[in-house]
């Protein structure tokens, strides 16, 4: 939306499906939004607009305490983008800044940092200091009322420099103390009757976890992912405890400073923000504005807690677009009645891209993984339920005894001949993949659909600038939501398991009902197999 009276007209509607998109300012009081904030519109003549929380800061606005326009999803459209500024997103979102620097951002992307600052200032309306800057403040925030965490050490723990930062920071995007957000957030728990959220001390999270919520927008098919990542969860690395509809998911992370176990709950039920009187509210905007995921996280070190949740963001597809999604493919004949049976259908990704590609190399069902986690993966300090290790990193499987392919792909990984990181040139990677012995193109693309986050992918196998005039005329059609077609073809049995080909579709129009949720699995359990030296 790049018309300032579309945008208003957004903010007037109060409409959710662009949240996150877009923020607004109110001239008058000082302070930035979300288009679906719940308070009285202003006049057009005092609201500005922005494309990033950042910006509205840098400006001098602070956030609203009614909408907390800083927990909004993020963008769908840098996931989309493989340019500069969206590879920079993705990076900043998952850290870099804060660990490397923008020396680091600009080596990652391959510009100088000032091309870099240039390029995000001219659209986001700001550089990579103040968009990582924002990202620490709202970690702060998330520290402050869901934990005990000391002010000093919970600075740090979110990336401050200093206290001195941390405090003017703090007052100046959400005009107050850091004490006094805390109070607040403690007020709000004792009238609601909810138990505090405690950490320990020595920058560890509590027994409990932190408790957030990880928001989306539009429908979400809750049922359909936690389908998809049970079927594929990895003994030892990643469990789903529960019966169908109260399932939770957990899985070990590795992260930068120390190492995690996340646990993400399936919605028992609605959780959307209440709504405004219906009169206010657009219709196209009426029957799903979005909710959220309850989510737990048990650090070892805080200071990974951003990246321990973009990283959940991505493997959840929380940031997708399903409104872009569902007019991009409702107009499809094939597509169209699928979309409208299961609206909100995701893509995930990865919570970590190496080990994503590893197991899709190593082929085969989910035990199949876990014997390399036994023989190779660092186990946890103590065990957790199911969860006993960290998947082995790229570095611990190029040794003799690891067969190939997967021995190849550590190497090059290793080495960095192919990247798969946040911010990775995803065309580069996949050329990189493909051309590795025992590789292959259709393990390429669904490694740079899930594990890059593309939801652009899907067409690789056949459907690409060499492939049939009527294959590029189909995915062409359905860009740049080549991701979440396939996943609705593979729900609805009209493309064979590990397929991404849309070519594959002349030959499965009528493929039997029964056969979708063996279609749904998608390419790790029909992927050949490669075996991995014996163990143990």
């Amino acid at each position: 939306m790049r018309d300032d009276d579309a945008r208003y007209e957004a903010v007037s509607s109060r409409d959710a499906r662009f949240d996150g998109e877009f923020f607004f300012a109110v001239v008058t009081t000082g302070i930035y939004c979300r288009p679906s904030c719940p308070a009285v519109t202003p006049k057009r003549v005092n609201v500005r607009f922005f494309v990033s929380a950042a910006a509205a800061q840098a400006a001098g606005f602070r956030a609203c305490r009614r909408c907390r326009p800083d927990a909004v999803p993020g963008s769908a459209e840098w996931n989309v983008r493989a340019d500069l500024v969206g590879r920079a997103m993705r990076f900043i979102g998952d850290g870099v800044v804060d660990r490397e620097g923008v020396g680091g951002l600009a080596r990652r992307l391959g510009y100088s940092a000032r091309q870099v600052q240039r390029q995000l200032t001219a659209e986001l309306g700001a550089g990579p200091v103040a968009l990582a800057r924002a990202r620490r403040a709202h970690t702060a925030r998330v520290l402050l009322q869901t934990t005990d965490l000391p002010v000093t050490e919970l600075a740090f723990a979110a990336g401050f420099a200093s206290i001195r930062q941390f405090n003017d920071t703090m007052r100046e995007i959400y005009a107050g103390t850091p004490s006094e957000l805390r109070a607040a957030a403690a007020g709000r728990r004792g009238r609601a009757g909810a138990p505090s959220q405690g950490a320990g001390g020595g920058g560890r999270s509590a027994p409990g976890g932190i408790a957030l919520r990880l928001a989306y927008r539009g429908p979400y098919a809750t049922a359909e992912i936690f389908d998809f990542l049970q079927v594929r969860a990895v003994p030892g690395v990643e469990e789903v405890r529960g019966s169908h509809g109260i399932r939770t998911y957990r899985r070990t992370l590795r992260l930068t400073y120390g190492s995690g176990i996340a646990e993400v709950d399936e919605p028992t039920g609605p959780r959307t923000r209440k709504r405004p009187p219906a009169g206010l509210v657009c219709p196209a905007a009426r029957g799903a504005d979005g909710g959220w995921l309850e989510c737990r996280l048990r650090l070892t070190d805080l200071r990974d807690l951003s990246t321990a949740v973009q990283r959940m963001r991505r493997l959840f597809d929380l940031d997708a677009d399903p409104y872009a999604v569902a007019e991009r493919l409702g107009a499809d004949p094939t597509l169209g009645p699928l979309v409208a049976e299961r609206p909100g259908l995701r893509s995930p990704g990865a919570a970590d891209p190496e080990e994503l590609a590893v197991r899709i190399v190593l082929g085969g069902p989910p035990a199949r993984a876990a014997e390399l986690v036994r023989a190779y993966g660092k186990p946890l300090d103590a065990v957790d339920g199911g969860l006993t290790h960290l998947f082995p990193t790229p570095g611990e499987l190029t040794g003799e005894e690891v067969a190939e392919p997967v021995r190849t792909l550590c190497t090059a990984l290793a080495d960095g001949t192919v990247v798969l990181d946040a911010g990775a040139d995803r065309y580069a990677a996949e050329r990189a993949l493909a051309a590795l012995p025992g590789v292959g193109a259709k393990a390429a693309a669904y490694i740079r659909m899930r594990a890059l986050g593309d939801p652009d992918s899907g067409d690789s196998g056949g459907a690409g600038e060499g492939g049939p005039a009527g294959e590029r005329a189909v995915a062409g059609a359905w860009r740049p939501w080549g991701a979440y077609a396939v996943h609705h073809l593979w729900r609805a049995g009209l493309l064979p398991a590990g397929e991404l080909s849309v070519g594959e579709l002349s030959g499965c129009a009528g493929a039997l009902p029964g056969r979708a949720e063996e279609a749904g699995r998608g390419w790790e359990e029909a992927a050949p197999v490669a075996v991995a030296a014996p163990v143990g």
